[in-house]
């Protein structure tokens, strides 16, 4: 595993993570535990966009902007496919 495929592994987990956070957030009535989640969840949240800076200056991530015509239809073609790497 290269260290491209590491940093969007890690965003992608990260990603998840936030989502479970605030699916957990939605289901607390403990305010110190739903505090905690809310303060769990902002670090990620930073944490991810920290790792998304870095990732998108190395090249690792592109975004909608900076993708050609040929990798987006290679993206697309992939999801279709349920073939994504």
């Amino acid at each position: 595993m290269n260290e491209k495929q590491i940093v969007n592994d890690v965003l992608s987990m990260t990603k998840s993570s936030m989502d479970a956070y605030t699916k957990a957030i939605g289901c607390s009535s403990n305010p110190q535990l739903r505090g905690a989640l809310q303060q769990l969840r902002d670090e990620a949240e930073q944490f991810h966009y920290d790792l998304y800076k870095i990732a998108e200056q190395k090249g690792y991530y592109n975004t909608a902007k900076t993708i050609n015509q040929q990798d987006r239809q290679q993206l697309k073609s992939q999801l279709s496919q349920g073939n994504m790497k």
